[in-house]
């Protein structure tokens, strides 16, 4: 009798959950990739929505799990049916995405973007998110929203979500603006080094400086990577390019010594 009595506050507890994360489908299921050309493959809402869960239900799982093992059994029967309902809502409204409204699209998206300025990316993550949602299913090939969408998620350490919208951010400019593209893989190598993939953060860094060369900020991170990366070639290539970029640089000394540590 005693040991029902957990299994159902806990199983009370997995419903309320089930209610809360429903009820985000609807702004995720706005990311319309069908709409979105050369990225069909990618499913780029699926793969924010189905990782974000697998997460977070995963963790939960876990800790309820040591918490309440002499039940285990009977809590991932709770969990397998909370999985499956949770599951099916995804694909509701993935098949059912939201209308669009009927007012202007232009004037909407500007005042969204504008209202978002005014929100703080920690505090108000899941506000902002939903802005930025709500924008691309009104403008799939937004590429501004795409790039704060990645900066909100890097702000929160939400590292793959942000990786995927700023890859995805680049397939949809191709060729254009080469400069918003500098900008971007200079973000991306920020997450790459932040999860200490310095390798790939390396060759990302190098993609900005290839696209502005004479950036002090890009050339700065291409000299950090390249030293924690322990690359001698590409850090000295580097110091090359910040010295004549920018010869009052502060860290030119430092960077120096730190080369010749490298061996």
């Amino acid at each position: 009798m005693y040991n029902i009595i957990p299994l159902i506050l806990i199983c009370i507890s997995l419903f309320i959950i089930l209610i809360v994360v429903v009820r985000k489908f609807p702004a995720m299921a706005n990311l319309d990739v069908d709409n979105m050309p050369m990225e069909k493959e990618a499913r780029f809402k699926e793969q924010i929505i189905t990782s974000r869960l697998q997460k977070n239900m995963a963790k939960l799982k876990a800790g309820l799990g040591k918490i309440f093992g002499f039940i285990g059994g009977k809590i991932g029967n709770c969990f397998k049916f909370v999985l499956k309902k949770l599951h099916e809502a995804q694909k509701k409204y993935s098949e059912h995405p939201a209308a669009l409204p009927a007012e202007d699209k232009e004037t909407m998206i500007s005042g969204l973007m504008a209202k978002n300025q005014n929100l703080d990316d920690r505090d108000n993550f899941e506000e902002k998110e939903a802005n930025l949602i709500k924008i691309i299913e009104m403008e799939p090939r937004h590429s501004e929203a795409f790039i704060v969408l990645g900066s909100l998620y890097a702000a929160n350490k939400k590292y793959e979500e942000g990786k995927q919208a700023f890859v995805h951010v680049l397939k949809l400019l191709g060729n254009e603006d080469l400069e918003k593209q500098a900008e971007i893989y200079f973000d991306l190598a920020a997450i790459y080094r932040d999860t200490s993939d310095l390798e790939n953060a390396l060759q990302t860094i190098k993609m900005a400086v290839k696209l502005a060369s004479s950036n002090p900020r890009y050339l700065d991170a291409f000299l950090e990577i390249s030293i924690m990366n322990k690359d001698k070639i590409s850090a000295i290539d580097a110091f090359d390019k910040l010295s004549a970029a920018n010869p009052e640089n502060g860290k030119l000394a430092e960077f120096k010594e730190q080369i010749a540590e490298l061996g």
